[in-house]
């Protein structure tokens, strides 16, 4: 039996996805899938239309074994630390391949890149240079890459795969990246085909556009976040940067003269997309800025290195992924845990602060319930 690994945000869980694992199995038939998911934020910063234990009641019925969740500090920053966390979660789970889609599709391009970003001693230089020049950190990689390399990168989870590949080749992980043709844009903030981009079905959502065509109905009901909550995330952040005014800069990801930025515009703006277009500069991507401001809500004062991965934790399993974990629990040298009361740990009580409020952002105070009691989801199969 192949053990199959997938990192998804599943930001709303949809037609391409399915696509991902039914590809998925007919590569490897036999096989177990375990899934790392990010929980009620994701790495762009932005609220999660489905909660983390919707999200797995969706990917158990479409074919993964085990869901295994992502903790917030790792899942909530740059490419390399969403990448290191989640490759190492499955690298704990003796997983024997790493899939994931993307627009390029050749994981040796994805190696040379990578190879290029470590070994080669003028990509720093490079990458510097054209960040001087007032280049967002990505755009700089990029160029830096295409000097170097003459690959243009430009997307999204190309971006990420190179990510994934450098995190198993500094750690000389046994797992063995796979890639799989993404059938649409990443970016695309507009539907077109029966697979479109999370992001154009996130908008069409919001825009109160039909979107069953795009998801299985499984996503459709369990979809919570509506404009107006996002409102409710809006207001809290306010109140939380104008009670601090003055004291922004203890935040890790306010630098370079930002919070003066944010000092002149908060009293002004009435809702998050202007106070984001009143910041928003060459420098300061939508990205950035959802992840700032978003960390700021949650008091990470801390950066993502003061967190560690010291727990496995369980969301849900088939049968399947239940007898692969009881195989493999007395060999692992990281606990696995199902509650809140498994463990000590600095990043477990985080990740329970910041679910707590993520569900009074959506309205489903209700779950927090769910939440503490922590009981595994299995669905028989």
């Amino acid at each position: 039996m192949e053990k199959i690994g997938i990192i998804c945000e599943y930001n709303p869980f949809h037609n391409g996805h399915i696509y991902h694992l039914e590809k998925i199995k007919e590569m490897f038939p036999d096989s177990l899938i375990t899934l790392v998911v990010s929980s009620s934020f994701t790495e762009r910063g932005e609220v999660s239309f489905l909660t983390k234990w919707d999200k797995t009641r969706v990917a158990l019925k479409y074919g993964v074994d085990l869901v295994i969740e992502l903790p917030f500090p790792f899942a909530t920053s740059s490419a390399d630390i969403f990448a290191s966390y989640s490759v190492s979660i499955l690298e704990h789970l003796d997983m024997d391949y790493l899939i994931f889609g993307s627009e390029t599709n050749d994981v040796d391009v994805f190696m040379n890149l990578a190879r290029c970003m470590l070994y080669n001693k003028e990509y720093d230089i490079l990458v510097k240079k054209f960040l001087d020049l007032g280049n967002s950190y990505p755009a700089s990689v990029s160029k830096a890459l295409y000097d170097l390399t003459n690959t243009k990168l430009i997307y999204s989870n190309d971006i990420l795969a190179i990510s994934y590949i450098k995190t198993i080749m500094t750690n000389n992980y046994k797992i063995k990246p796979l890639t799989i043709k993404r059938t649409n844009d990443y970016l695309d903030s507009n539907l077109t085909n029966s697979i479109s981009s999370a992001k154009s079905i996130r908008k069409a959502y919001l825009e109160d556009i039909d979107i069953s065509p795009y998801i299985p109905k499984e996503t459709l009901k369990y979809l919570y976040v509506k404009p107006n909550y996002l409102d409710n995330y809006f207001y809290l952040l306010k109140y939380k940067l104008i009670t601090e005014i003055n004291d922004l800069e203890k935040y890790n990801d306010v630098s370079e003269g930002i919070d003066k930025r944010i000092k002149k515009v908060i009293f002004k703006v009435n809702s998050y997309q202007e106070l984001i277009e009143k910041i928003k500069t060459k420098r300061y991507t939508y990205t950035r800025l959802n992840r700032m401001f978003l960390h700021i809500l949650m008091n990470l004062t801390d950066s993502p290195s003061k967190y560690e991965l010291d727990y496995l934790r369980v969301l849900g399993f088939t049968n399947k992924g239940r007898d692969y974990l009881r195989k493999i629990k007395k060999h692992l040298d990281i606990p696995i845990i199902t509650n809140y009361k498994d463990t000590d740990s600095k990043t477990l009580k985080l990740e329970l602060k910041v679910t707590i409020l993520y569900l009074q952002i959506i309205k489903r105070e209700d779950l927090i319930k769910e939440e503490l009691k922590s009981i595994p989801i299995k669905i028989d199969n």
